[in-house]
């Protein structure tokens, strides 16, 4: 099953998972130990984000290091910004008709 930027960002796990790595590559230990959960479950979120291309890991001596791509990020931004273009258009038109109508 082949996942997208969409689904990775919508669990606030793997968000938060995220916002750690945007600072600094972390190996899976260190992420696990800022969530109440499991080492496998983060494990599992991981490989969701990797799955969508969000995260990469390198393998540096022992341990494998997970960076963050967030470059795939733009698609989530174009998408709200069709949507953000449309609601304005539609909240101006309203706008206006209200104006109007209280002339």
């Amino acid at each position: 099953m082949r996942r997208d930027v969409f689904q990775a960002v919508a669990d606030p796990t793997r968000r938060g998972i995220l916002d750690i790595l945007s600072d600094q590559p972390q190996n899976v230990n260190e992420l696990a130990d800022n969530f109440q959960m499991s080492r496998p479950a983060v494990s599992k979120h991981l490989r969701i984000l990797k799955e969508c291309g969000l995260v990469s890991t390198k393998k540096k001596g022992r341990e494998r290091y997970c960076h963050a791509n967030l470059d795939k990020l733009g698609e989530i931004a174009l998408w709200v910004h069709q949507y953000r273009r449309f609601w304005n258009t539609r909240l101006d038109k309203l706008e206006a008709l209200l104006k109007e109508e209280n002339k």
